[in-house]
């Protein structure tokens, strides 16, 4: 009971060193702030917002600390790197995090957990965001382990803390002393009325979707003077369109840059003492024993065939060197480097690939649909050793994805997951929850395909689509693009335009020749320069996705890409048009949707007391009944049968009867003077004895009784708003009204 016990009155402290006059405000004492910290702080007016860039108050202890706040959000990046590379490091041990705080939302996060769990896709893919632009900017050869950390602060639902985590992580690791090349910048570009808008609203983005004006989603990444990272969902935009966005964006990331060098001349460190290996001696020797062997195994164009004879000469390589030289830590980056000089090499001088292709070619694609009997809707689509089995499954609202965010929750009808288990590459390998690479790939392929979909108003089912890769080598996230797209409208689902998609790669030589390829192998990503993939319609663009290995490319390359890009979709798209063009038939098993609109103020009534009368339709018609809020109400059951009697009754709940329509009705009474007939749902009216019959009843009870159905016209209301039914106009056999023959004129 301590806690709702009598308060006590708290003791008073004193801090030893400090005199008894220093008042200890907000957790420092007043008067010695400026001898605690060393406060750097840069602003600039960079759009609508003002961008400032603060540090030295806070994570005084990491190599690097930046607090970026555009607006009201503000994110705080927090760098750290190892001072010793780990014995035999290989490869560069780069971490990155992203994590939103409920809290800078003024929000207290949902479940029983009342606390950040695991990372939800938004920072999954906001991790992966930040990492594609700098990790090729470290320094060749450093292998130390690095991280960093953003966590999101402040968010004043405007401005989205993706692009501020990325300016903040580039000014941190810019202050930090590790031998990092930037800084780099970030922005999103939207593009409405012919126009490019610089840092849209997140509402602007929320509502993509529904928002015609809106066009374009685009995150831009890059240097001062070369673009890094491009990420984008687009609406059929034209190439020379995202062409400019990406320049546009470019523009507008220079001054965040300039910001980010300014606040380094004032707060940077000392840079850290690297000083990249020189393994010149051993990479002559890995060339000198191996080179014949490594050339003759690319030279091979069965990938697993490929991979086998690669695998014996980095084991031939081996048993040549010396001892000295098979613990050298660089061994790894020599391998990597002759396979790279053979493979690059050829390509730029003939214009011939490994698998004997030239630089245009896309390899041999074949596309059916309609493989597995009981799904909704399924597709297979092989482009030469890249396989997607792609499977649809349609539901109803209660489907829906729940977004919990931190600017609100939000619905989704649209999910595709993509998977890539160990046997599509011939591996052995653990299998467990989707990791990064899953997930980033997955929303790529849900970028290139939401672009098409109908709109829920037309086509109110929930959507997932699930990319199963059983082959890969090369490009499967464009593979579920294609197969996505084949698989949708094997289902039935009325996409605007088909969509294909396709990875390009590129090979940039010091002396700056280029080849840019069409439809890369895997072997052409590990070892080349760029990895640019391009999804969309005969039209247009629907998602733009690219990441550079070297200092960034130019828009000369890009246009270049791009166009060469466009030749390649037109010609998988071609392909995918001989398995199916159009929208199928729905499969026996999918739900059928019906959607009615009711007035909001009969939401009660369909609803009923607890929910008495929504369970009683449900129950009666074995449909799903789903209403929202703005009396739109979404019948769903794989029964026809069951959604039009579910459709009835609510009709019969919402709707008023008309005068001089003809109802189907039962006989709940009878009175002297006639008979109460219920009609319309719950609704009772009076068929008046002169209503029963064209001749003289004794009573009413002569030819109705209680129960008995009959068909009744409405013949309107009397003074007192009485219903007012008629039985003898009309037919009760067929239902149809008994029209009055006209009476002949006499001769008079």
């Amino acid at each position: 009971h301590l806690r709702s016990g009598a308060q006590t009155q708290r003791p008073e402290y004193k801090m030893t060193g400090q005199g008894e006059s220093a008042p200890y405000v907000h957790g420092h004492w007043a008067d010695k702030e400026t001898l605690m910290f060393e406060v750097s702080k840069k602003s600039m007016q960079w759009g609508e917002e003002t961008l400032t860039l603060e540090t030295g108050k806070v994570a005084r202890q990491a190599d690097g600390t930046v607090i970026a706040t555009l607006g009201e959000t503000s994110v705080m990046a927090n760098v750290t790197f190892a001072k010793e590379m780990k014995p035999g490091q290989d490869f560069f041990p780069l971490t990155v995090h992203y994590q939103e705080k409920y809290y800078a939302a003024g929000k207290i996060p949902g479940g029983f957990f009342k606390r950040e769990a695991r990372p939800s896709e938004k920072e999954t893919l906001t991790a992966r965001l930040i990492d594609r632009p700098i990790r090729p900017l470290f320094a060749e050869g450093f292998k130390h382990e690095v991280l960093v950390m953003c966590t999101v602060l402040s968010h004043d639902l405007v401005n989205d803390p993706d692009i501020v985590a990325m300016i903040a992580a580039s000014a941190a690791l810019t202050l930090s002393g590790v031998p990092f090349m930037g800084p780099v910048a970030g922005c999103r570009v939207g593009f409405v009325d012919g126009e490019y808008v610089l840092n849209p609203t997140v509402d602007d983005m929320d509502h993509l979707r529904s928002n015609p004006e809106q066009r374009l989603d685009l995150v831009v990444a890059g240097t001062k003077d070369a673009v890094m990272m491009v990420e984008s969902e687009a609406y059929e935009l034209t190439e020379d369109e995202m062409l400019g966005a990406v320049t546009f964006a470019h523009e507008q990331i220079q001054p965040v840059i300039d910001l980010i060098i300014d606040l380094a001349e004032a707060a940077a460190k000392e840079p850290f003492d690297f000083q990249a290996p020189d393994y010149s001696d051993l990479y002559a020797a890995v060339k000198a024993a191996g080179e014949t062997q490594m050339r003759a195994a690319f030279a091979l164009s069965d990938k697993q065939e490929r991979v086998a004879a690669v695998a014996a000469a980095r084991e031939a390589i081996k048993a040549a060197l010396s001892e000295e030289q098979l613990e050298d830590a660089n061994l790894g980056s020599a391998m990597k480097k002759l396979e790279a000089s053979i493979l690059r090499g050829d390509v730029v001088k003939t214009g011939k690939r490994i698998d004997g292709r030239s630089t245009t070619d896309v390899r041999q694609i074949v596309c059916e649909t309609g493989l597995l009997p009981r799904t909704h809707g399924s597709a297979l689509f092989t482009r030469g050793e890249t396989q997607g089995l792609v499977v649809t499954t349609l539901g109803t609202g209660d489907d829906e994805q729940i977004i919990d965010a931190l600017h609100g929750n939000s619905r989704s009808n649209f999910l595709l997951h993509y998977n890539f288990p160990p046997y599509s590459v011939g591996e052995v390998g653990r299998v467990g929850s989707p990791g990064r690479r899953e997930i980033g790939h997955g929303k790529l392929a849900w970028r290139a395909l939401q672009a098409v979909l109908p709109a829920a108003t037309d086509f109110p089912y929930t959507i997932r689509v699930v990319s199963e890769i059983t082959e890969s080598n090369g490009s499967s996230s464009m593979a579920s693009v294609c197969g996505g797209s084949l698989s949708m409208m094997d289902a039935g689902v009325p996409l605007k335009a088909p969509v294909a998609g396709v990875a390009m790669g590129l090979i940039l030589e010091d002396d700056g020749s280029y080849a840019v390829l069409t439809d890369i192998l895997g072997d052409e990503d590990h070892l080349g320069d760029m990895d640019f993939k391009v999804a969309g319609t005969e039209n247009g663009i629907t998602s733009l996705q690219m990441d550079i290995k070297v200092a960034g490319i130019t828009p000369e390359i890009m246009k270049t890409a791009l166009a060469q890009a466009k030749e390649g979709r037109l010609h998988i798209l071609g392909e995918m048009s001989k398995a199916i063009t159009e929208a199928g038939e729905f499969s026996v098993h999918a739900p059928r949707i019906e959607t009615m609109n009711i007035p909001v103020d009969k939401i009660r009534e369909v609803i009923g007391s607890g929910g008495k009368v929504i369970r009683e339709i449900v129950e009666t018609s074995g449909a799903k009944v789903d209403i929202g809020e703005d009396g739109t109400i979404k019948i769903a059951s794989p029964d026809g049968a069951s959604i039009k009697t579910a459709y009835d009754m609510i009709y019969s709940i919402v709707a008023e009867p008309e005068v001089g329509g003809i109802y189907d009705g039962k006989v709940v009474k009878v009175v002297d003077f006639g008979a109460f007939v219920n009609f319309f749902g719950k609704r009772d009216g009076l068929v008046h004895v002169s209503q029963i019959e064209n001749r003289r009843l004794n009573h009413p009870s002569d030819v109705l009784k209680e129960g008995q159905e009959v068909k009744v016209k409405l013949l309107g209301f009397d003074d007192r708003g009485k219903v007012r039914l008629s039985m003898k106009v009309v037919d009760q056999t067929t239902g149809e009204e008994i029209k009055e023959e006209p009476k002949e004129k006499s001769e008079d």
